[in-house]
């Protein structure tokens, strides 16, 4: 009886562990049809990623309640706090007034106004959220580049580029640093010594990139020149007064952004809370602001939160990464690179939140193996290690539109101000560039931690 008893307990077993297995591979065939359709455009991405989360349910890859929990809502409160507020500033004329000034300040150079633009996107970017440094810089960029007669689509791909790579610099600049550092006990001080130096190069290298292969584009007629010379940028602001009180409303706000980890504050709780107050402040009706919220893009989240929190809990990322690491055989630098190369590609397809979170229990538990297979400390093992998951999954990003959170917000904001910026147009710019930024960061990574 016993005997009989452990053979069906056994059966029992197999069979769910088969079940566990057709689902994890279910799975992945929705996600991958979903990622086609998101691709190709012949549906809306939208329609694309909440019809794949909610077949994901229907076919038991996991449950609705659990799917619904692997939703951000601190990145979804981000992005509707801020553009609430950017849309509550746009009334003042501020945006036309800093466009103007830029113009003026470069004399309609082109080439000059890109530079500028790029790198001032890259610098916020370290120190503030990536998705809200593009919602702040895309209003600007697309009056400046209207001004200018510059390539508009272009441009704004370039800025959520740009952002993605800034905001590797610094522990705060990108949510898969903030994991990693509150993860691993690495503090500020750690990223910016040993990721900044790299970024600087990945940045400097990008932006000469960028600017030969635009250098005809980048041309200003002299017509538009003269046109920027008679303007004045004071002109532009149409109510002082409410731009007066949504920036100290706003000033608040960064500040917010900069102590939320000595307050405990969540950043989407901080922009949520500060748009409203900003409305109330500014005496505009909260109902209009919300009605110019990309509701489309925050629903395009939620079905991405959901497809690929699905993939999380069938242990499709824990498999990915023991199979990554196993391929190594114990060779730190090796490990290294795989952890660099293979984070970068999994980031340019998939969210890199749920991949860091996957990833960081992986790196850990193989630490003690490394070091004592190569004779370093454990701390000496763990950081590189950990740098190069960070350097991977903020940067691989910059490949597709879908790569990372900042380069769908750019794309939505482009295409309401009809300049539709389609998947195939956002990875030609993106995916050589990201190519660049991780040879940039294999070489960087082996010069400072195995030569």
């Amino acid at each position: 009886m016993f005997l009989s008893s452990a053979m069906t307990t056994g059966a029992i077993e197999a069979a769910n562990g088969a079940g566990t297995g057709t689902h994890m591979w279910l799975g992945i065939a929705i996600f991958v049809l979903a990622y086609i359709l998101i691709a190709s455009e012949k549906i809306d991405k939208t329609i694309a990623s909440i019809l794949g989360a909610g077949l994901m349910v229907a076919v038991g890859v996991a449950g609705f309640s659990e799917m619904l929990g692997k939703i951000d809502l601190n990145v979804l409160g981000l992005l509707i706090g801020m553009m609430v507020m950017v849309n509550i500033m746009a009334t003042t004329g501020v945006f036309e007034y800093l466009a103007v000034k830029i113009a003026r300040q470069t004399r309609g150079n082109g080439v000059l106004v890109v530079l500028e633009f790029l790198a001032v996107t890259a610098f916020i970017s370290a120190f503030m959220d990536n998705v809200t440094t593009v919602i702040l810089m895309a209003p600007v960029t697309i009056l400046i580049t209207q001004l200018l007669r510059l390539p508009t689509a272009p441009v704004l791909i370039l800025e959520a580029i740009f952002s993605n790579i800034g905001g590797t610099a610094t522990l705060i600049g990108d949510p898969p640093n903030i994991l990693i550092g509150a993860s691993c006990g690495l503090s500020f001080n750690d990223f910016l010594l040993n990721l900044t130096p790299v970024v600087i190069l990945i940045a400097a290298a990008s932006l000469a990139v960028v600017l030969f292969q635009m250098r005809k584009s980048l041309r200003t007629s002299p017509g538009a020149v003269a046109q920027v010379r008679m303007t004045e940028p004071k002109l532009a602001i149409l109510d002082p007064g409410r731009l007066s009180r949504s920036l100290w409303v706003f000033a608040i706000v960064l500040l917010g952004f900069f102590t939320s980890r000595a307050t405990g504050l969540e950043p989407g709780l901080i922009a949520i809370c500060g748009s409203f107050i900003m409305a109330l402040v500014c005496r505009i009706e909260l109902s209009q602001m919300l009605e110019k919220v990309e509701w489309n893009t925050i629903l395009f989240f939620c079905g991405l939160f959901m497809m690929v929190g699905a993939l999380e809990i069938g242990g499709v990322f824990e498999k990915l990464g023991a199979e990554m690491i196993g391929l190594t055989r114990g060779n730190f630098a090796l490990t290294m690179m795989v952890i660099l190369w293979g984070s970068a590609l999994l980031s340019a397809v998939i969210d890199n939140i749920p991949l860091v979170i996957s990833m960081i229990p992986l790196i850990t538990s193989i630490i003690p193996e490394l070091a004592e297979k190569t004779g370093m400390s454990p701390d000496q093992v763990r950081e590189p290690l950990f740098w190069a998951l960070a350097l991977g999954a903020c940067l691989g990003g910059n490949g597709t539109l879908i790569g990372a959170s900042a380069n769908v917000v750019v794309c939505q904001i482009a295409r309401r101000n009809r300049y539709p910026v389609n998947f195939r147009q956002f990875t030609r710019y993106g995916f050589p560039l990201m190519i660049l930024s991780v040879v940039i960061s294999s070489i960087y990574l082996y010069l400072r931690y195995i030569y």
